[in-house]
């Protein structure tokens, strides 16, 4: 099994949340530091990693790493690392 690092972050525009494209991170502490690296000037910013099979493309559901921003209740309820 192996172990995926994704910063998600999104922009807002008119009101709505618009997704900039996902970066992979190295490791949780490389994910962290990336994301609040970009929580200065984004609206929201999302770190999780996913453990899983990429040949099978089978994963466990995400982990949160961090989370910054007006973050949204479902994500705060994700399980942690």
């Amino acid at each position: 099994m192996s172990a995926m690092y994704v910063v998600q972050s999104f922009q807002a525009k008119k009101g709505k949340l618009q997704p900039d494209s996902p970066q992979q991170a190295q490791n949780t502490n490389h994910a962290r530091r990336m994301a609040e690296r970009l929580s200065a000037h984004k609206a929201l910013v999302v770190a999780f990693m996913r453990e899983g099979n990429e040949k099978t493309g089978d994963f466990e559901d995400a982990r949160l790493i961090a989370a910054y921003g007006d973050v949204p209740e479902e994500i705060m309820d994700m399980p942690r690392v």
